[in-house]
């Protein structure tokens, strides 16, 4: 189901996030509240049809930052607006018709997708709570969604129990386009699979990018997997941005202590010959 484009819209980012704060509040030893800050003032925007990742170690605040952008954490300040409305502003209907249209992809489907439902229960269960279309249509869309990321028609009467890591991941992603989604947010959605099967989703979600107008939001540790899917990567540490950039920058001229570690620790990144930073 190709979305029709429309070149006037992707002059405007689909998401522009501005000053994001997250402070969460934990007992300390002494029994005390104390907070804990997880996202320190973050800016950054997504251009229609296009990949932003999300780079940081374990900590960085990569998973809140989604959380936050999906709307399943509220920011302690700051905005987001997404298509150029303030979701902040939204009442509670609109926010749920904006999740719609915002889906989440994380590391292990096999945490996220009912084990008990077949694959066509999870499939047509976004659309049987839209109530929008009746059930001889959802099983055709179920079909379609299948085919779009390359699953055989036989799955549908599977469990995701009885499918390898790749598969389910494959259904995942044709469960996040159930609704036609414009913004997918990929958290570590790559990170559970070996490293061909690795290469097949990233490029079926290229495939489906140029096919489908998807933006996404890639948060990863994987700085060679960032740079094969994104023109830009933002950098976190400790809930701060380090460092922004196109993804040759970043890969060329790394300025943040934070950038050269992960690329130094990632052996299947193609580095120049002679980095900056090496100078």
């Amino acid at each position: 189901m190709n979305r029709a484009l429309n070149d006037n819209h992707d002059l405007h980012p689909i998401l522009k996030v501005e000053n994001l704060v997250k402070q969460y509040s934990r007992r300390n030893l002494a029994s005390e509240r104390e907070g804990v800050l997880a996202l320190a003032g973050i800016s950054f925007a997504i251009m229609p049809r296009t990949t932003v990742a999300v780079i940081g170690e374990s900590g960085s605040g990569k998973s809140t930052l989604g959380l936050c952008v999906a709307s399943l954490e509220s920011p302690t300040s700051g905005r987001i607006w997404f298509e150029g409305k303030d979701v902040g502003e939204l009442s509670q209907n609109e926010r749920r018709q904006l999740r719609s249209q915002i889906q989440l992809i994380f590391q292990d489907p096999a945490n996220s997708l009912n084990p008990r439902w077949n694959s066509l229960e999870l499939l047509i269960e976004p659309l049987v709570l839209q109530r929008k279309i009746n059930r001889d249509e959802m099983k055709r869309h179920a079909h379609s969604l299948l085919e779009q990321v390359g699953l055989p028609p036989e799955i549908l009467e599977r469990s995701p129990m009885e499918m390898s890591g790749g598969q389910r991941q494959r259904l995942a992603i044709a469960r996040a386009l159930a609704l036609d989604p414009k913004l997918v947010i990929l958290d570590e959605a790559l990170s559970a699979l070996d490293c061909s099967v690795q290469a097949q989703i990233a490029n079926l979600l290229m495939e489906l990018q140029i096919n489908l107008g998807i933006s996404y939001l890639f948060i990863t540790h994987d700085l060679a997997m960032a740079a094969h899917l994104a023109s830009e990567i933002l950098v976190l540490d400790r809930g701060m941005l380090v460092e922004q950039g196109t993804t040759e920058k970043i890969l060329r001229q790394p300025h943040d202590e934070t950038t050269r570690r992960l690329l130094q620790s990632t052996p299947r990144m193609i580095r120049p010959a002679h980095p900056v930073w090496e100078r």
